[in-house]
């Protein structure tokens, strides 16, 4: 009531202390000469790129390199801890760098070692989430951009009467993804349970893969389709 009261009243009380506020959320410095600003800012950068290395040299890459099961030599990761639930086995190759913060969830229901495995030189964005039940693999050379989704398992069960009940999904319903070599997944995009992704093929940002895609194949769109072939050929 008091909020509303000084959000909306008409006495000159609250309209004094609204003009207030006003004035004060639009205080601000005058122009400043470059060469005061300059080293301000460089000093800044520099004690914020220490900062970002050191917490990502001894405390990031180590924590992410403790959950893997194998990684190897090169693997970089940001300067934000990744969130990381269940136990499964996590497989890193060479040059591999998982950006920002991503989720990585290994569900132990469906498989006594849900695996997922990422390939040499792969590059990962900030706010990828990876769902396995049991197993996901995604090849060399990938470049998987912010926000993408990746799961082989629904979560749910489909049939109505046990999802009610919270009954999860039917083993059948679990089903492996493969991404393979040099395949290019744009921002946002959803990868769902059972497909393949064929090697060379792009994957344009917002898409819902719920099919196959063939190599070297352009597909857009929810569910998406093929829009055309790419005429570069990966071996």
């Amino acid at each position: 009531m008091i909020r509303r009261t000084l959000a909306l009243s008409d006495h000159w009380l609250p309209r004094a202390l609204r003009k207030c506020r006003r004035a004060l959320l639009n205080v601000g410095l005058p122009p400043i000469p470059r060469f005061l600003t300059a080293p301000v800012l460089a000093v800044f950068l520099t004690i914020r790129s220490i900062y970002k290395f050191l917490v990502r040299v001894f405390i990031c890459e180590p924590f992410f390199k403790a959950h893997c099961t194998r990684y190897g030599r090169g693997v970089r990761t940001g300067a934000h801890l990744h969130w990381m639930l269940g136990r499964g086995q996590l497989i890193v190759g060479d040059n591999v760098r998982i950006d920002g913060k991503c989720t990585f969830s290994f569900a132990a229901r469906f498989s006594e070692q849900p695996t997922l495995v990422i390939g040499d030189y792969t590059g990962i964005s900030h706010g990828c989430h990876f769902t396995v039940g049991k197993k996901v693999v995604i090849g060399a050379h990938c470049r998987i951009a912010s926000n993408v989704w990746i799961f082989d398992s629904p979560g749910h069960s489909a049939d109505p009467i046990g999802r009610r009940a919270g009954l999860p999904p039917a083993d059948d319903e679990v089903m492996p993804v493969v991404i393979e070599d040099n395949v290019w997944i744009g921002r946002g995009a959803i990868i769902m349970k059972g497909v393949t992704i064929g090697q060379g093929s792009i994957v344009v940002a917002g898409s819902v893969i719920m099919v196959d895609v063939p190599a070297n194949t352009l597909v857009a769109g929810n569910p998406a389709r093929q829009l055309r072939k790419l005429t570069g050929q990966t071996s």
